[in-house]
């Protein structure tokens, strides 16, 4: 597939993903999305036509000023409104053939995600930044659930996300009211991971996703572990770390962890 609204770059371990159309601050029209699913999709299965994409963890990012300013709702096949039959278009159709599978793509992938958002991230852009395992934010970038500005409810999985990550008062005040939340204010909220100058940004976004593509196997263990416990009640979530530390413990990174703990030196993990 050739990409026309995003890069992919590969490099030691480490994927890089930009949303590429900075001209619309990288709006995420369907075209925009069927792109990150087949990215992440030949990410997670180790290949691309014409070639390998060998990684161990990737980072999302945006070109330009914005991160993603949410759907594009002037073009870009983003509309897929048809009217039905009672003369008024579907505003969730989209969901259903797109944006729900992609979003799903993410929250199931195989590989640690770290997004680095260098600006303003709004609608399906502020749930595409939130799905990072870790988040890091430029100080000039502000996350907006922008739906009630157009007559939409929040989705992305907005509606699940938000009030697990800073409990239902803020979520509220997020969707209801759709004010812009800084960077600061979403670090201070436990929204996001780290806030760094805008000149950092990419400079601390690699250098934690270097951490990740650098450790062991079980850090993807990891990931699903904490994802699927935002729907786990406490018997079944001791029931998949069991099950979990046994695919761990059967690792060739946990050989080598053990031996260099024992060795008193840095272990050299090699992701399986």
């Amino acid at each position: 597939m050739t990409y026309e609204k995003i890069r992919l770059e590969a490099a030691d371990g480490l994927a890089v993903i930009t949303l590429a159309d900075p001209a619309t601050l990288n709006a995420a029209g369907l075209d925009m999305a069927r792109e990150l699913a087949h990215a992440f999709g030949s990410i997670a299965a180790n290949g691309i036509e014409g070639g390998k994409v060998e990684a161990r963890a990737v980072i999302l990012t945006g070109e330009g000023r914005g991160f993603c300013s949410g759907a594009n709702l002037s073009g870009g096949g983003a509309a897929g409104r048809e009217p039905e039959v009672d003369g008024k278009p579907d505003a969730g159709s989209a969901l259903e053939s797109t944006y729900n599978p992609l979003v799903g793509l993410l929250r199931d992938f195989p590989l640690p995600i770290v997004t680095a958002i260098n600006g303003p991230a709004a609608g399906i852009g502020c749930s595409l930044a939130l799905l990072g395992d870790i988040v890091v934010a430029a100080e000039s970038a502000y996350f907006l659930q922008a739906f009630r500005r157009i007559g939409l409810v929040p989705d992305g999985g907005s509606t699940y996300l938000l009030p697990r990550l800073v409990g239902k008062a803020r979520a509220m005040e997020m969707m209801l009211l759709g004010d812009k939340i800084s960077a600061a204010t979403a670090l201070s909220w436990g929204l996001i991971n780290r806030c760094v100058p805008d000149g950092e940004l990419m400079i601390a976004a690699t250098a934690i996703a270097r951490e990740l593509a650098n450790g062991p196997a079980a850090l993807s263990i990891i990931r699903k572990l904490v994802w699927d416990s935002l729907d786990a009640d406490w018997a079944g979530q001791l029931h998949a770390e069991r099950h979990a530390q046994k695919a761990a413990g059967k690792t060739d990174d946990f050989v080598e962890g053990v031996s260099a703990f024992l060795q008193k030196r840095p272990a050299a993990f090699k992701g399986r």
